[in-house]
């Protein structure tokens, strides 16, 4: 029964994905401006080519505090039901956070949270 429940969900998901393309290509009016094609950069007139190279440590930064970010944000269900659990919820997220100040200090030791 759960089987069938999820491939109904998959198919309506792409029937609602391309249909929302398929009326948007119908209904829309294209328009063939130059300025379409340009980066945008806070309103500000683009200068030279938009594929200028970056630095590789600014994605490494990024990306780690996007990890970081999305693990802090399974404390929002522990903190909901810690009074609940007791002590195993608490134990929990000692390990939780042990887990993670090592992958931190792991970052840390290989220089990646280091700004360029």
């Amino acid at each position: 029964m759960g089987a069938a429940y999820l491939i109904v969900l998959i198919l309506a998901a792409i029937a609602f994905s391309f249909g929302g393309i398929l009326i948007a290509k119908i209904f829309v009016k294209g328009t063939k401006n130059p300025q379409k094609g340009q980066a945008y950069e806070c309103g500000i007139p683009s200068d030279g080519s938009p594929w200028n190279q970056f630095n590789v440590g600014y994605y490494l930064f990024a990306l780690i505090f996007l990890i970081f970010d999305v693990e802090l944000v399974f404390m929002y269900p522990w903190a909901v039901v810690v009074k609940q659990v007791g002590m195993p919820a608490l134990f929990e997220i000692i390990v939780f956070f042990f887990i993670l100040f090592m992958g931190f200090l792991y970052a840390h030791k290989k220089g990646a949270l280091k700004w360029i």
